[in-house]
């Protein structure tokens, strides 16, 4: 992949995300590795709607410099730091969407209360510690919480979600948002009674070593 076409891969995913209701207004940001030390990222502070392709910006994922004079999105250095750890990780996604950020302002795990949310994103999604946004702390308490998770909630503040491609991370943040409203729903009913650990992480490690390479081939 060249940078002109990951550029309009997260443009195209900034508009998704603004019409599903996962981003409003400038907040959150996507980012997309382009190969092992650049990746591409929304710019700080522009309204999705009003962005053009050419306007995401290029960075090194190893030293944080980026091209050009548009800044990148605030939390560019938690993508990078993700990148560098997770290497099979190529896309991130961080959003502020209403049910995910009630339980992150609740700070409250969600157990395996759903078969997509335990496929998809794992055996739970915690809740990263309290960090001041694109702070140092932040990026390490976020890729604490998502050791062997496809998503994590950070305190107060909104969600992550991570991908080995755009798609997949963009269906994550569906799940994850799905599976937030219901655990929400589901307190007024006695509360949510979650999948067993043990069954929720082999349905986890089932989609990822086989289930969706099946469905790659399907294509």
């Amino acid at each position: 992949m060249d940078i002109k076409e990951a550029k309009q891969k997260v443009w195209e995913s900034g508009k998704r995300l603004l019409a599903e209701g996962l981003v409003k207004g400038t907040w959150g940001n996507i980012s997309l590795r382009v190969d092992k030390e650049t990746m591409v990222i929304t710019p700080s502070g522009r309204e999705y709607q009003d962005l053009k392709p050419d306007e995401m910006v290029e960075v090194n994922i190893p030293t944080y410099k980026y091209k050009g004079t548009v800044k990148p999105s605030t939390g560019f250095k938690m993508h990078a730091d993700i990148f560098r750890n997770r290497k099979e990780i190529n896309a991130v996604i961080h959003t502020h969407p209403p049910s995910a950020s009630t339980v992150a302002a609740a700070r409250r795990e969600v157990p395996p209360i759903l078969d997509d949310m335990a496929q998809l994103i794992g055996p739970s999604v915690r809740v990263a510690d309290y960090a001041r946004s694109s702070s140092r702390k932040m990026n390490r308490v976020a890729l604490k919480a998502l050791r062997g998770r496809m998503a994590c909630l950070l305190a107060n503040n909104g969600a992550v979600c991570i991908g080995r491609d755009l798609e997949e991370a963009f269906v994550v943040s569906q799940v994850l948002e799905k599976a937030c409203r219901v655990f929400i729903e589901a307190e007024f009913l006695g509360g949510a009674k979650s999948i067993g650990k043990v069954e929720a992480y082999l349905m986890h490690q089932y989609y990822l070593n086989k289930y969706s390479k099946q469905k790659k081939g399907n294509r």
